[in-house]
């Protein structure tokens, strides 16, 4: 079955609310029209119009599953487009975590332009990025690695709800999320879980994190997976869970944010590629100079006191 064939055909019909005005639209014969669509009800276990009556209506089926048809011609379409655009121009993938700025990303692209690359940004997790460059999908990525061993690192911290306050952030210490008593005495607190993004679901950053929140006394059930980057923003501007991320994208969605007082757990990033001719990635400067600037990386400085405990001592060039 040609799936995207057989969801035009019930796409365009549910539009038209007629077989008829639906097949001219596609410019096919109704009855080839009419063939996919009970081929697709076939498929999907049930009927997607109700003909009984002189205009054709969608059933409760066919409304439920409308709009992913929607997006899967949608995405179909998108990818036509990008393939067009890739045998025009050789397109450099570059994989990017999700939160990136996008105005730091379009200056890239810009940067890109003028030097005669055509970049394309991918959102991407962490380790599809890592095998986007072993598989050749990826001309450059963004690469999560311990941040005393980065070429940049970006400062995390706790999102929460927004208030009316305007006060300073001043640096938080996990220690200071552990149940307190109520003043009038009675039980502890709730506290609000805490949750993690995808982006920091990475061995080089859970580890170190798992110990942190070990050493601060936090029940290991207090910490979780963030699901779906929109829902945990949902739940953290409604004042129901605090979201471990960076000040950029907590400011973006107006969130109050505090950084964390252990340097160790900043996003440590390298921007890496395919090894070149001479066996060793070959990344231009202005490239990573600008990534790092869409992930928010800390500035210039010095970081020598940036390892986790038990780790091995060592710098950081900061750059970004």
């Amino acid at each position: 079955m040609d799936l995207l064939a057989h969801l035009e055909a019930y796409v365009a019909t549910a539009d038209e609310a007629s077989f008829s005005r639906a097949a001219d639209r596609l410019g096919i014969a109704q009855p080839l029209l009419s063939r996919r669509i009970k081929t697709l009800e076939g498929h999907f276990g049930g009927l997607l119009f109700d003909r009984s009556r002189r205009q054709v209506t969608t059933t409760e089926l066919g409304v439920l599953l409308l709009p992913y048809a929607r997006d899967v011609l949608d995405r179909a379409q998108r990818l036509r487009q990008a393939a067009r655009s890739a045998r025009h121009a050789r397109v450099r993938a570059v994989g990017v975590p999700a939160d990136c700025a996008p105005a730091a990303l379009a200056r890239a692209l810009r940067a890109g332009t003028e030097r005669g690359i055509t970049l394309g940004m991918r959102e991407l997790p962490p380790a599809e990025r890592e095998s986007g460059l072993s598989d050749g999908s990826l001309a450059y990525a963004l690469l999560r690695v311990a941040p005393e061993r980065a070429a940049f690192r970006v400062p995390l911290g706790l999102a929460s709800a927004p208030t009316d306050t305007r006060e300073a952030s001043r640096a938080l210490h996990l220690e200071e999320l552990r149940p307190r008593r109520r003043r009038t005495g009675g039980p502890p607190v709730s506290p609000l879980p805490l949750l993690v993004l995808a982006e920091d679901q990475v061995p080089c950053f859970e580890d170190r994190f798992a110990r942190a929140v070990a050493r601060a006394g936090l029940p290991e059930g207090r910490i979780g997976p963030a699901g779906p980057a929109a829902d945990a923003l949902t739940e953290t501007l409604a004042g129901r869970a605090l979201l471990l991320c960076t000040e950029p994208y907590a400011r973006r969605y107006d969130a109050r944010w505090a950084p964390l007082g252990d340097t160790a757990l900043h996003r440590g990033y390298d921007v890496s590629a395919p090894p070149g001719p001479r066996g060793t990635p070959d990344v231009p400067e202005w490239l990573t100079r600008l990534l790092g600037t869409a992930v928010g990386a800390a500035g210039h400085g010095d970081t020598a006191g940036l390892r986790a405990v038990g780790d091995a001592p060592s710098r950081l060039a900061a750059r970004g």
